[in-house]
C-alpha cells in the first residue's frame, strides 16, 4: 500500500470542513504554531481523516517517506518498586517478592555480553525503584557496560528513578547526572511523565516525582548536553485539555533547550491494575492522538509509536497519522510482557521483519542510531538474514509507563 502525498489543496478542499479546523489547517500549512485552544479544538472537532491528512503532511514535510528504527535491547533490573501507581500492572511492591525479580550486576552484564557480535546499537535500561539499586550501583553498572562495549549507547533511567536515587545519595540533579554521564550515560528515555496535570497526577501516581521535577531533571540533562525523549500516558481519566497542557509544557521546554529527540504517546492498558475498570480507548483514538501530537508539537522532530505496546498493525497505520519512528527491534529479556498476559514473553523483531513491516505500507525503512543519525537506508540496501525470534502473539504492555522509551 503506497501512502498518498497530501497537498494543502486536498486538506482544505472539503466545503463542509469546520471553519475553526480550516483556520488551524491553514496555520499549520503556513508553518505557524497553533495555540493551546486550537490543539483542544483538533481533539474535539477533528475527524480521523482530517487529522491524519494534516499530520501526514507535517510528517512528510519533515521526513518525507522515511521511517526510523534502531537495533536495541531492553534490560529491566527489577520490577519491585517503592511507588504504587494505580495504572501500573508491571511493578510489585517490595514486600511482594514472590511476584518480582531483582537482577544482580553480573546478571545484567551477562545480558549485555549475550549480544557480543550482534549489531545492536543501544541498551535501554529502566525498571522499578528500590533502595539497594542506587546512584553508585548504577554508575558502576554503566561503567562496566561501557568498558565491555564502548560503542553501545546507554539510554537509562527516568526522572522517577533519578529523583529517588539523587535524593537518597544527597546530590543535586546536575551532580547526579554528572556522575552517571562520567560512567557512560548517553541519553535519557521519556518515561515517568504520565500526565503533568497536578490533579490527575495526584490521583494516578501521587507518590512519584512531580511534573515539575520531571521537567526540571530533563532540563538539567539538556543543559548538560544529554538528550532525552518524552512520553505521555493517555486514555485513562484525563481529558483533551489535560493532554494538550501536557504537550504544551513539553513544547515550552523544547523551545528553551532543544534537547528532546522524540515524543512517544503511551496508551493506557487496562490489564491487572487498579484502573482496569476504565477500559481502553479505541485504535481510532490512538491514531487521532498521534496526529494531534504531530500537529501540536511543531518543535519535536520525531513522533514515535512503540510497536510492542500497540501492536504491529496499529504501528503501521500510525505511519499515516504523523508517526515517523516505530522504535526498534526491542529484544526484551525479562518478564514484563508475560505479566501482562501475553503469550509472547520476549517481543522482538529481526531487522528483516521490521524493514518488511515498514515497506508494507509504502514507507522507507531507515536504521538510525539513538540520536537519529542515519546508519542504513534499507530502501537501497538489503537487510541481513537474521534468525527470527519466536513471535507468538502481539504483546500488550503493562503500564509501568516509567519503563517506556
Amino acid at each position: 500500500m503506497q501512502t498518498a502525498v497530501i497537498t494543502p489543496d486536498v486538506i482544505l478542499q472539503d466545503p463542509r470542513l469546520d471553519e475553526n479546523l480550516r483556520h488551524i489547517a491553514q496555520k499549520v500549512l503556513n508553518q505557524q504554531r497553533i495555540t493551546v485552544q486550537e490543539g483542544i479544538t483538533l481533539y474535539e472537532k477533528g475527524e480521523p481523516g482530517f487529522l491524519g491528512s494534516l499530520a501526514n503532511y507535517v510528517r512528510e514535510q519533515k521526513h518525507g517517506n522515511n521511517t526510523y528504527f534502531n537495533r536495541n535491547f531492553h534490560i529491566e533490573p527489577t520490577n519491585l518498586c517503592v511507588y504504587t501507581c494505580k495504572f501500573c500492572s508491571y511493578s510489585r511492591l517490595i514486600k511482594q517478592r514472590e511476584e518480582g525479580w531483582i537482577m544482580t550486576e553480573e546478571e545484567m552484564l551477562n545480558i549485555v555480553r549475550s549480544y557480543d557480535g550482534k549489531p545492536v546499537t543501544e541498551v535501554h535500561l529502566v525498571g522499578g525503584v528500590i533502595p539497594q539499586m542506587g546512584l553508585h550501583f548504577f554508575a558502576s553498572l554503566i561503567s562496566k557496560i561501557k568498558a565491555h562495549r564502548p560503542s553501545l549507547h546507554v539510554k537509562a533511567f527516568t526522572p522517577v528513578e533519578y529523583y529517588y536515587m539523587f535524593k537518597k545519595a544527597k546530590v543535586s540533579y546536575r551532580e547526579g547526572l554528572q556522575i552517571l554521564r562520567d560512567a557512560g550515560l548517553d541519553s535519557i528515555p521519556g518515561g515517568g511523565a504520565e500526565i503533568f496535570d497536578e490533579e490527575i497526577r495526584n490521583i494516578i501516581c501521587a507518590d512519584k516525582c512531580t511534573a515539575q521535577q520531571w521537567l526540571d531533571i530533563h532540563e538539567t540533562a539538556h543543559n548538560m548536553g544529554i538528550p532525552s525523549n518524552a512520553t505521555m500516558l493517555y486514555g485513562h481519566i484525563e481529558n483533551y485539555a489535560h493532554r494538550i497542557d501536557h504537550m504544551n509544557r513539553l513544547r515550552n521546554l523544547q523551545d528553551k533547550t532543544g534537547g528532546f529527540n522524540c515524543f512517544i504517546p503511551l496508551k493506557f492498558r487496562a490489564a491487572n491494575n487498579e484502573m482496569a475498570h476504565l477500559g481502553e480507548v479505541s485504535v481510532i483514538e490512538d491514531l487521532r492522538n498521534y496526529a494531534v501530537a504531530r500537529i501540536f508539537l511543531d518543535n519535536f522532530d520525531h513522533i514515535k509509536a512503540y510497536w510492542p505496546m500497540i501492536g504491529r498493525t496499529t504501528a503501521q497505520l500510525s505511519l499515516s497519522f504523523g508517526v515517523d519512528d516505530i522504535d526498534g527491534t526491542v529484544d526484551d529479556t525479562t518478564k514484563i510482557y508475560s505479566m501482562a498476559g501475553s503469550e509472547e514473553q520476549n517481543p522482538a523483531l529481526t531487522t528483516l521483519q521490521i524493514v518488511q513491516l515498514i515497506k508494507a505500507v509504502g514507507r522507507c525503512p531507515i536504521e538510525r542510531d539513538s540520536v537519529y543519525n542515519v546508519l542504513t537506508d534499507y530502501s537501497v540496501t538489503e537487510p541481513p538474514q537474521e534468525q527470527p525470534k519466536s513471535f507468538v502473539a502481539l504483546p500488550v504492555l503493562n503500564n509501568g509507563a516509567e519503563l517506556a522509551n
